[in-house]
């Protein structure tokens, strides 16, 4: 798929918004992206912290609670394409119960991703809407993927952080979403040390080479269509 001269709207956490790029404006990913597949335009709705699903306990930071499913309403309805990227900050603070496939409010994790897919499908019909899931991520002795998050924050227990990744690709498959599987197909694992310092900051936010590496494979993906 050529998309030149597209505008396009990224919806996302502190990764979007560029924690961890030295030169925002040159690398991180989605200005990256623009430069790459020649796009015209692109909005960027990334805020740190951010989850897909509601927040039942406020968060000691008030940012952290405008959740994806919120703040979709306030993109630009005019641009030609909506990429999202998150779900990380469910798996490892949100207190959004994991939930089950077939839920359809942001009351759990599940609803929040059925949600937002519906809400995007509606809302800007027929235009391209790709999803990326959460990357690997270890944060030392703070978070690791292989196992449910720890935070405190969580209140009751989650899952893996493949089992989110496992729903966005399967909710996507009902609206005809296209997906970047940034967990399989990234190819950054931060429990290999020399990953974890070539293309993260902290084992979960992407330096400037981490960026460029998301950008690739987002036009991959793009060109493949």
């Amino acid at each position: 798929m050529n998309i030149k001269g597209f505008k396009v709207n990224f919806l996302g956490d502190s990764i979007t918004e560029g924690v961890g790029v030295a030169d925002k404006q040159n690398c991180r990913y989605d200005n990256r992206i623009a430069k790459m597949l020649e796009l015209s335009a692109v909005n960027n709705y990334g805020v740190s912290g951010s989850r897909l699903a509601h927040q039942s306990y406020p968060s000691a930071n008030p940012r952290y609670d405008l959740c994806f499913c919120g703040r979709a309403y306030d993109m630009d309805v005019t641009a030609d394409m909506v990429v999202v990227y998150g779900g990380v900050n469910d798996y490892i603070h949100g207190d959004a119960p994991f939930g089950e496939i077939g839920d359809t409010i942001p009351a759990t994790f599940c609803g929040g991703v059925y949600f937002l897919m519906n809400f995007l499908r509606e809302t800007y019909g027929d235009k391209p809407i790709v999803f990326m899931t959460p990357a690997r991520c270890f944060l030392r002795h703070e978070v690791d993927d292989l196992i449910p998050s720890v935070h405190a924050a969580k209140r009751i227990i989650g899952k893996p952080l493949k089992d989110y990744v496992d729903v966005i690709l399967e909710t996507a498959k009902q609206f005809d979403i296209k997906v970047l599987n940034l967990y399989n197909d990234l190819g950054v694992d931060p429990h290999i040390p020399e990953q974890f310092e070539k293309y993260t900051m902290d084992g979960l936010h992407f330096n400037d080479e981490g960026h460029a590496l998301i950008a690739q494979k987002f036009k991959e993906l793009v060109e493949a269509i």
